[in-house]
């Protein structure tokens, strides 16, 4: 990997910002993926009128993505690490953007299960891309609100899927809109491949911002320059890739709601009308886009304040996902608009945790070489959450004769008990900063707490 100053570099005096339009490269990136996986749960009520499904089989239809997308999350963290997110990135793009626009032409419900599975495989390294770049591009110190930035397409994705969606399937049908919205993914493939470079190698990236990149990130850069591989048998070991994994396997049990059954929710259990849940349906998403952005900004305040990493990293986490426990006193309110506030703080709260989550890879990895692969454990977990969700809610909804009360207390239950694993389980690793010239050993700035 390069180390040398990029030709026709700005001036080295001035540093540049490249970091952070690449880092809105990543944000747009993940908004088309969620607005594209969202499709489904908000286009359901529409296409269960013209199948008659059942709510067991709308359980498996909106579980059917995560199946291929759990599995190729760690496949995906691998291609990461071997040939980086200029060349894998937008492959995965273009890949998911044709299986979105297959879905307007199919006519039956196995169909809908292959298109969900095509769109599964393609949105598998969209996460890990996004953490694998921010660990390349971002200092230690604005790496949370660098994921928060970049984490925030998720809600922006799953906001803007409640109005587009349904304005298209109501002046059109649901076919028109799966149509529109896979198109989006082609425009943005071509950019990234253009505009995407490593930083040492990009030539807008000065010699200042490359120093300042490189400035918190110690151990990271001499390990990348090593050229160190990633050693599987140490991955599957290793207690703390596990921690991230079963911590983010409960968070997305809960988190899963929101993607899947949210929609049908409100509109056949709370009695929304479409023209309702079209104007409100989307506020908790609006509204979790800035706690997004707040949970990022306030673990890297914490941490430029000289709290440890571990309490930087932790507090937004443990925090977020015990307020989103709230969810669970949805089903004893009979205010719909009270309802909402409920459900909003808890989807704000769910996303609040998000950054500092979405930081930890690269804090617990053993060298930057595999940041991808340990954030494709994490992501694996959070899809085999995401997948079972959506089967069990309609499992229960069948058995309890529609009742929402076990989805949504359980849901709560799984905030707490993510919340617990990160708080007892996880540990950050210490900090190695580079070393100055003349110093014979390293330093060092201890991140643990027993």
């Amino acid at each position: 990997m390069p180390d040398s100053t990029p030709a026709s570099a700005p001036s080295a005096r001035r540093r540049s910002h490249m970091r952070w339009t690449i880092v809105g490269f990543s944000s747009l990136g993940l908004t088309i993926a969620y607005l594209d996986r969202a499709a489904l749960s908000v286009a359901m009520p529409f296409m269960s009128e013209e199948f008659e499904i059942s709510p067991a089989i709308q359980g498996i239809l909106l579980s059917s993505f995560f199946w291929t997308y759990a599995l190729f999350q760690i496949p995906s963290g691998w291609l990461l690490d071997r040939f980086g997110p200029r060349v894998i990135y937008p492959l995965a793009v273009g890949w998911w953007s044709i299986w979105t626009v297959l879905m307007a032409a199919t006519q039956s419900l196995s169909w809908v299960i292959v298109s969900r599975l095509g769109l599964g495989i393609g949105e598998a390294p969209v996460q890990p891309a996004n953490v694998k770049v921010v660990s390349l591009w971002f200092p230690r110190k604005e790496r949370a609100f660098a994921s928060s930035l970049f984490d925030m397409g998720q809600q922006i994705g799953a906001a803007l899927s409640v109005p587009v969606v349904t304005a298209l399937a109501v002046l059109g049908n649901w076919r028109l809109a799966f149509l529109v919205i896979g198109a989006l993914g082609f425009p943005w493939l071509i950019g990234w491949f253009l505009v995407y470079r490593h930083p040492a190698q990009h030539k807008r990236v000065s010699a200042a911002e490359l120093a300042h990149i490189r400035s918190d990130q110690g151990e990271s850069v001499s390990a990348e320059a090593a050229g160190d591989k990633v050693v599987w048998g140490r991955l599957l070991r290793d207690n703390q890739v596990w921690a991230l994994t079963t911590g983010y396997v409960f968070r997305s049990l809960a988190g899963a709601f929101f993607l899947t059954w949210y929609p049908s929710y409100l509109l056949n259990d709370r009695g929304f009308s479409e023209e309702d849940f079209g104007m409100v349906g989307a506020i908790p998403a609006l509204i979790a886009i800035g706690s997004t952005v707040l949970g990022g900004i306030v673990s890297d305040r914490m941490l430029a304040s000289g709290m440890s990493t571990n309490l930087a990293r932790k507090i937004p986490i443990v925090s977020g996902l015990g307020l989103s426990a709230c969810i669970g006193f949805a089903p004893f309110i009979e205010s719909n608009v009270m309802l909402m506030v409920v459900l909003t703080v808890s989807s704000a709260a769910h996303s609040f945790a998000g950054a500092a989550i979405l930081s930890l890879p690269a804090e617990v990895a053993s060298s930057p070489a595999s940041v991808g692969s340990v954030a494709g454990f994490q992501n694996f977990g959070s899809q085999l959450g995401n997948l079972t969700s959506p089967i069990v809610i309609g499992l229960f909804l069948t058995a309890g004769n529609g009742s929402y009360l076990g989805p949504l207390v359980g849901a709560a239950a799984c905030c707490l008990i993510s919340a617990s694993i990160y708080l007892f389980w996880v540990r950050i690793k210490p900090v190695t900063r580079p070393q100055d010239p003349g110093q014979t050993t390293p330093a060092t700035h201890e991140r643990t707490t027993p």
